[in-house]
């Protein structure tokens, strides 16, 4: 990834059989719940509730890259990484490796913005988090 990023977060989740596809390797779509799991815990572990009501992140956007196919049985790295935040959104990055291995499996991205549920405006990131972004 080329851009500006700082590491956050690490976590590891088991690839289940129904992850995979008629091909024999993780769907595409799969990957996308890999990435919700680990920025959920991220965020999770700041303290941040991921629910409905009051002030929350939502995504904007989100991609992947698929560079080599992930196959089971096998334990995904999931490293998710931040870029420089704005007043109410920050930029995440996320890369993807077997357990043990380097190889880059996939890589992925996705926009954080804090909004105003009850608005659907956008509001400003909450201090600490902003604190743990900068500080990473």
């Amino acid at each position: 990834m080329e851009h500006s990023k700082k590491l956050i977060h690490v976590t590891k989740m088991p690839i289940r059989w129904g992850d995979m596809d008629a091909y024999g390797h993780v769907n595409n779509t799969v990957y996308f719940r890999y990435m919700e799991q680990a920025r959920v815990e991220w965020l999770e572990d700041l303290k941040v509730e991921v629910r409905p009501g009051g002030l929350g992140p939502v995504i904007i956007n989100a991609s992947c890259t698929f560079l080599v196919p992930l196959n089971y049985p096998g334990m995904v790295e999931v490293r998710t990484f931040v870029g420089v935040p704005g007043r109410s959104s920050v930029q995440t990055y996320v890369e993807m490796r077997l357990e043990g291995n380097e190889t880059l499996y996939a890589e992925g991205a996705a926009k954080v913005v804090w909004m105003d549920t009850q608005t659907g405006k956008s509001a400003p990131i909450p201090d600490h988090v902003r604190a743990v972004i900068e500080a990473a």
